[in-house]
Formats: structure tokens, sequence, C-alpha cells
């Protein structure tokens, strides 16, 4: 019998609409917490700041970790990894809300505006002389700013806690924790390939098939991508929604980063994107109204009256941000298949990082472990949340499975998709500016995308943007 994952799936969805992902509120709560869900992915506010977090009276390192503490603080800016915690920490008890007799206390500040960021740092900074119950103890970071703090003593090396490096981990994931120096300084409990995310009856009308195999033998290049498009388009449809749809797919494989030597230079596939963006716009394969990743017209693609193929996205996406394809009376639940698509790319994930001053290493250690070694807990985010999980092992036995699949996705085993796709993920090229420079270049660029502007008026604003927020940063 096929292992299917739906029941949380659309129990979800009747609270979480696909825009909400983006733009949920959320409020500060300790363990027992009402919070409420906040943003799962990247934030999309031009105000995004990757600058290092002060370390002016930065502590040095630890020698030896305490773990005396009886508060257990873990920050967070949404409920997802919360959620997989409390149902699966080896060790929680979820009546008392504590971990092997510790209290757990969560503090949930949303991503919106740096909130999230800035509420962490001013912790971060107050954490040598903090009290006892108010240490933080362990945090999580997206992909888009996790340099931010790997980079900063506030984070320890996690070999002073007993973790180190595992040979099922994906690579990337162990560099993006790492400092400058090569020191690990957490770990991911998710590996996040990112996949071309079609609907299959629109698919069916526009290619005359919706197998994942023969959809991806059609647009398995740029040039194919392009002229399906025109092709949908003849047919009524449009082939993905937002002008930021493919953004990350082309940003993701540059081969250069954004900022070198404190010089502002554009990675030649952001420039091949941009005009990629105007084309589909001047051509009608996108919507007119030229949506944002997260807005509301893009997301009302995903119900049944939606007219729109392509999506990107990993596996965080379709299961926690398309709540609209989820709505049981107004979605378009199995209608859904993945495949590699034109260009194998990532699109973010979770970290969990262990605070300098930590009072409680032994349990961040535990946690660290738990979500990446133990192979229950992996199990049980691949089989029950639709993870993609941060370990190899464990993946490729669900990949393997010929009775495994998932509902949402008409019955194709994710798992296996996403296992041939690990592979093209890269990071070199990351920085600590790379969320101020991917969200600013989005939202100043749309103007020219649009007809609004000229591209060098475009540009020009983009680089007072980062002339702003990075004064020593030289800009064309």
């Amino acid at each position: 019998m096929k292992k299917r994952i739906a029941s949380a799936l659309l129990a979800s969805a009747v609270i979480l609409s696909v825009a909400g992902c983006g733009n949920q509120p959320a409020t500060t709560t300790a363990a027992a917490g009402t919070t409420a869900a906040a943003n799962n992915a990247e934030t999309t506010t031009a105000a995004a700041d990757t600058q290092a977090a002060d370390t002016t009276a930065a502590p040095a390192p630890a020698s030896d970790v305490d773990n005396s503490g009886t508060t257990f603080n873990i920050r967070a800016w949404n409920e997802e990894f919360k959620g997989f915690f409390e149902k699966y920490m080896p060790g929680y008890d979820a009546a008392a809300q504590t971990l092997d007799g510790v209290k757990v206390v969560w503090t949930i500040v949303p991503s919106d505006d740096l909130a999230y960021q800035n509420a962490l740092d001013e912790a971060l900074q107050k954490n040598a002389t903090a009290s006892a119950d108010d240490k933080v103890d362990m945090f999580l970071a997206e992909a888009d700013y996790i340099l931010k703090y790997t980079d900063s003593d506030y984070t320890m090396d996690i070999s002073q806690i007993g973790v180190s490096q595992v040979d099922t981990e994906y690579q990337y994931t162990v560099s993006a924790a790492s400092d400058a120096n090569g020191k690990i300084k957490g770990v991911s409990f998710q590996c996040c390939p990112s996949a071309l995310i079609y609907r299959r009856s629109i698919a069916k009308d526009v290619l005359g098939t919706d197998d994942p195999d023969q959809v991806q033998a059609a647009l398995d290049s740029w040039d194919k991508y392009d002229a399906v498009a025109k092709t949908a388009k003849d047919k009524g449809y449009y082939m993905h929604a937002s002008f930021a749809e493919t953004y990350r797919v082309f940003s993701n494989n540059a081969d250069g980063a954004w900022v070198t030597g404190g010089q502002l230079t554009m990675p030649a596939v952001i420039d091949q994107w941009t005009e990629q963006a105007k084309s589909y716009y001047d051509n009608g394969y996108i919507i007119d109204t030229c949506p944002g990743i997260w807005d509301e017209a893009k997301n009302n693609e995903m119900f049944a009256t939606g007219k729109t193929m392509c999506f990107f996205g990993p596996a965080w996406y379709f299961n926690f941000c398309m709540g609209n394809a989820q709505d049981p009376d107004n979605g378009t639940f199995g209608d859904w298949a993945i495949c590699k698509g034109p260009q194998g790319h990532f699109w973010g994930g979770t970290w969990i990082l262990a605070a300098t001053g930590t009072d409680n290493g032994d349990l961040v250690a535990k946690v660290m472990k738990a979500f990446t070694e133990d192979e229950s807990v992996c199990e049980n985010l691949i089989v029950n949340e639709g993870q993609f999980t941060n370990n190899k092992k464990v993946n490729e036995k669900f990949a393997t499975d010929p009775s495994f699949g998932v509902d949402f996705l008409g019955g194709q085993n994710a798992t296996a998709v996403f296992c041939g796709m690990t592979d093209s993920i890269k990071w070199e090229n990351a920085t600590i500016y790379d969320q101020a420079c991917n969200e600013g270049y989005q939202n100043y660029i749309k103007t020219y995308i649009n007809g609004t502007t000229t591209k060098e008026a475009s540009l020009a604003d983009f680089y007072s943007y980062i002339n702003e927020k990075y004064p020593a940063v030289q800009t064309p």
C-alpha cells in the first residue's frame, strides 16, 4: 500500500494560505506558545539587512560549555521547527513542556521587516550577561542570512558540545553552517533542492502528457521552456505567474558572488533572468499585474480556477506554502507533479545554531544529533511532514521504495526526484550581502520589467539602495 502524505497537509491548508507563507503575523511566547505562523520562506522586504551582527562586545567562545541550565531557550521566526520538535524530539515531554526535565521556552518573532533578526541580535549581544533563565541557547537561521551568524562570535563551534559532521549530511549544508576558518557552527535538518512544480491537467493540455519524465524532457533547457511558454500562452495559460518565479533558479546558479573585494558586480545570470522576466511580461507569459513571489494574484493561481502551469520550489514550498492548492473545496490537491526543470538549484533551508553562552550545551547537541542522525526522527519528517531531510541514508531508503508516494503530487515519489537533484546545489558564492542584493534587486528591477521605468533607472535605484545599506561597497 502506498504511503501517502496527505492528512497533515489538508489539515494545515484550512489555516495556511499561500500568501500567509510569506507574511503571516506572529507573536513572541514561551513554550506554551500560542504563536501564529510566520514567514516560512524568504522575507521579501527591500529593507533586508544582512550585515554581520555587532560584535563589539562579543563573548569569546567558551572552553568549557555549561550544562547547568534549567531553562532551554530557543528562538525561531515561525512554528515549523517547533512543531517538529514537539512531535519527534526524543526526551521531550509535551505535557510538561520539558526536554530531559529542562523547561523549554520558545521565542517566536516574525521575519517581516527584519523583526526576527533584530530581536535575535539584541538578545545575542546580551547573552554573556543575561540571567540563566534568559540566555539564548539555540536559534534558527535561514540560508539568506546564515553567514551573518556563523561568521560572528555569537555562535559556537559545535565540536565544543560534542557534535561533528557525519557522512549522511549533504556537504553544502555543512559549508553553509561553517565560518571563514572552517569551524562548523550548526546543522540543518533539511536539504532544499528546488523543483519545477507543475499542474498535471494543464501539462496534459499544453504538452499532451503529465508524466514527470516526459514533462522533464520537454522542459530540460531554457530554450525548450521558452518555446513551451509560447504554446501555453496560445492555449490560454500562463507559463508561470510571478515575474520573480524563476529568479532563484538563475541566482543560485551564479558563477560569481554579488560582492567581491568590496565591489558590487552583478552575476551574469541575474541579467539573463532580468531579460527573461521582461520578455515573459511583454509576451503575456505571466500575469499582467506582474505579481511578486508571495503576492495574492500569484497565489490564487493555485486554485482550481488558476491558469498557471509552472511553479518552482523545494519540499517545504509545496508542503507549507501551497495552501490554496490544498484547499479541499477550491484547490487542486493531487493535480501536481515535480521534475528538475531547466536547471537544478536550491532554495532556502533552516539551520540550527548553538549560541555562545548557552548553559544547555548538552541539549543543543542532542537536538542537532536528533534531527540529522536519528533515523526514526528523519523518517517521521519524510513520512508525516513531507520534508526532504539532511540524512542521505534515510532519503535514499524512501527514494528506492516503490510503495512510497505523495498524494498532493498524484502519488509521485518526491524523495526520489530530490535525491537526483542534490549534486547541482551550489553554495560557494554565498556572501553576507546576498539577502539584501537578491531581494533589493527584484524589488527595484520590477519597474523595468513592467515598463514603468527604463532598465538604467531601475538599476540606479538598486545601486542607491545598496550604497545606503552598505556604504563601504562600491557600486557601478
